[in-house]
């Protein structure tokens, strides 16, 4: 989405105002009132809406500053930015999605051994559970690995700011960098906040440094990096501790019932403050009758803190989201080493791996509940409760006919990445499956039904480096997909660099669509410009050429006996690597773009043409193989208009863009022929109406005829 000139006015707000908008303008915000430097990031959901608030208030607010934006390449490019702040008192923030630490970890284990004198805080897209569009990963376990503080803001978009600002100050106090983790509900809440006043950078590219430091203890390489790591649990964690401490960050939430009491982080609290009211424990102003301790600091852990929440209880339940349960392991450990004679309760009676939905935490919490109260009533009321949250469960349910059934991913109407998957079912026919190691992108869908096209998905332009060794081992033909993002992202050296270095013997599909589409649709050296909006002249095709690559064929993806023309010419050969692009803009960008065009032109009264696609339902035999080969969401079903057929007909909903691929497919796999395109013309001239009226007679005449006949 793009944001307005109105909500971007409110990033000048002052002291006392009141912000109205979501969490990325709000952690915008927070940086300009931190007096932040530079911000870079790769886009990632749920960071996707920060890196577009940055980019939209680069030119009118953050430039003027001196604020420097980096349309990083990739997250390592992103993370190797934090460098700025190891030796200068500037702050700076980067962002990614989860899985993008993987890729900034190198840069990110230096930087951790360095230490940073300004505040480092990288914003990391935690999208957990039913969210995830990856493998389920959390940041805390790397943090620990690399010694990095990690906040995790319970959702209040007031609060989320205050920590930003705070992750600042940790950073600094403690010489760490700070991981923020912005998980998936926290980043689209929608509300209010109070200002500060924005603070000016004292170093930005308005305020140049005049000097460099030379320290040759920040480097990281021996003998300096022994000292590095001594400095971490003698001198980092320890500072990071008493700031923790003294400032406050985690929250005591007090209750009237003292014997027991529950220690939580993050999104959780809101969730489970919510089962607690559901539970008759809580009210909606946020009282609770069980003491709580919400920690937005999760690394490190504050043992006082702890020990003066946990000293005068029996029974303390930790709810902690994912697997490892890091948090309620260090908690056992630091309630041992104090002798706590308390029984601590945490995944044994909840859920181990997944995200922590209220049903799961409002069981796991009356369960606790029910061990650990002694009054009857209690019990009583307690047990009352959950059995009406389990009621209530089930009632829902009943509302539904049947269970609600997985739904897959799928391509967008009129998607151009469709058709290359489209060509290569066709030709299976004749040349059999491949091996098929797919890769990151939106093109990963095609390991869904109706395509089944992925063998493997190994992680972000790995796919064809994945398949080196089968190329060899394999009597298998080995087709590999990439994306333009995931090619100018890391494929271009992982994948294609290795794949001509060792005479790889592979075809590799790149979908170029001039946009990483995947993760909301920002643009890539692909796209002709940059998130500053800057012009970039960048080519896969001499890329490619550079690497070496000899055989570089590229399509149009809409002409789908085009693409299977190229695929056979690739399957025959068998030596090398051979390169197809399909070269297709993303048809949802190309819609939203030209939607704004359609809707002037019809206002303004000029004449206008759309194309449809259709079935018509005499023809349709029912076989349904224009489905199986296309997956399209605007081809659907509906019951046959004959009784002589009893299975339902192909029909095409009015969400189709007119791309065309249902007739190319019934052209091209030789199938039925009752794909018809139409014309629908707005704001008809005189002729075109004439030759309505013509038609119209015409097919008049025709069918009366043909009905006498």
């Amino acid at each position: 989405m793009g944001y307005s000139k109105e909500h971007l006015a409110q990033l000048e707000y002052g002291e006392g105002k009141v912000l109205y908008g979501d969490t990325p303008l709000a952690i915008l915000k927070a940086f300009l009132q931190s007096g932040v430097s530079y911000l870079g990031g790769y886009p990632g959901s749920p960071t996707a809406g920060l890196i577009d608030a940055i980019s939209d208030a680069y030119k009118d607010v953050l430039k003027d500053k001196g604020i420097y934006f980096d349309c990083s390449g990739n997250e390592a490019s992103a993370a190797s930015l934090l460098s700025a702040s190891i030796s200068y008192p500037i702050r700076g923030s980067v962002n990614w999605k989860i899985v993008g630490t993987n890729v900034a970890s190198d840069a990110l284990s230096h930087i951790s051994s360095s230490g940073v004198t300004g505040g480092a805080l990288i914003i990391v897209g935690e999208d957990y559970g039913c969210d995830s569009t990856c493998v389920a990963e959390r940041a805390l376990p790397f943090a620990l690995k690399s010694t990095m503080a990690v906040i995790d803001p319970r959702g209040d978009l007031g609060h989320v700011a205050k920590m930003v600002q705070a992750g600042f100050e940790l950073s600094e106090c403690s010489n760490m960098p700070v991981m923020f983790l912005l998980s998936t509900r926290v980043a689209h809440i929608r509300n209010k906040m109070v200002c500060r006043d924005n603070q000016i950078p004292a170093i930005s590219m308005n305020n140049r440094l005049d000097d460099l430091i030379t320290e040759q203890e920040t480097i990281p390489l021996p003998p300096f990096t022994f000292d590095q790591e001594k400095k971490k649990f003698q001198e980092r964690i320890p500072a990071a501790k008493k700031f923790i401490l003294e400032r406050k960050l985690n929250e005591f939430i007090e209750g009237t019932e003292t014997n027991i009491g529950i220690i939580t982080h993050g999104m959780i609290f809101n969730s489970l403050m919510r089962c607690l009211y559901n539970l008759g424990e809580a009210n909606l102003y946020g009282e609770t009758r069980i003491p709580m301790l919400n920690l937005n600091v999760t690394n490190p852990l504050v043992p006082e803190e702890i020990i003066l929440f946990m000293r005068d209880k029996k029974a303390v339940l930790i709810v902690e989201e994912g697997m490892p349960n890091l948090i309620e392991e260090q908690i056992r450990s630091i309630a041992q080493r104090a002798k706590l004679g308390l029984d601590i309760f945490g995944k044994d009676i909840l859920p181990q791996a997944g995200e922590f939905t209220p049903d799961h935490i409002a069981k796991g919490v009356g369960t606790f509940l029910l061990k650990n109260t002694v009054n009857n009533y209690e019990r009583e009321k307690i047990k009352e409760r959950s059995e009406f949250t389990e009621k209530h469960k089930q009632k829902a349910a009943g509302f539904l006919k049947d269970p609600v059934a997985k739904r897959n991913p799928v391509f967008c109407t009129g998607c151009p990445e469709r058709p290359i998957f489209t060509a290569i079912k066709i030709l299976e026919e004749d040349y059999g499956r491949s091996y098929y190691a797919s890769d990151i992108g939106c093109y990963s869908m095609s390991g869904l039904p109706p395509f089944d096209l992925s063998n493997s998905i190994t992680g972000m332009g790995i796919g064809l480096a994945s398949a080196g060794a089968l190329s060899r081992m394999a009597n298998k033909r080995v087709v590999s997909f990439m994306g333009d993002g995931t090619f100018w992202h890391s494929g271009l050296t992982t994948s294609i660099s290795n794949a001509v270095y060792n005479n790889q013997n592979a075809i590799l599909i790149i979908l170029e669509n001039f946009w990483t589409s995947m993760t909301g649709h920002h643009e890539n050296p692909a796209s002709g410009k940059n998130m500053r909006q800057e012009g970039v002249g960048m080519d896969i095709e001499k890329a490619l050429k550079g690497t070496g690559v000899r055989w570089i064929k590229a399509v149009d993806p809409y002409n789908l006996q085009d693409s299977i023309n190229v695929l056979t010419e690739a399957y025959e050969e068998d030596e090398g690597l051979r390169v197809i692009i399909s070269r297709g803009e993303c048809q949802l960008e190309k819609t939203r773009r030209e939607r704004v065009v359609l809707k002037s032109k019809l206002k303004s009264g000029k004449r206008m043409v759309q194309k449809k696609l259709g079935v018509d339902p005499d023809l349709c035999t029912g076989d349904h193989s224009c489905m199986r080969y296309n997956g399209c969401p605007s081809l659907t079903l509906k019951e046959s208009p004959t009784i002589l057929r009893d299975d339902p007909v192909a029909h095409i909903e009015q969400s189709c863009v007119g791309c065309g691929l249902c007739g190319e497919i019934a052209h091209a796999a030789v199938l039925c022929p009752s794909f018809y395109k139409v014309e629908i013309i707005e704001n008809p001239s005189m002729l075109d109406r004439v030759g309505a009226r013509i038609n119209k007679s015409l097919l008049h005449l025709i069918s009366r005829n043909g009905w006498s006949g």
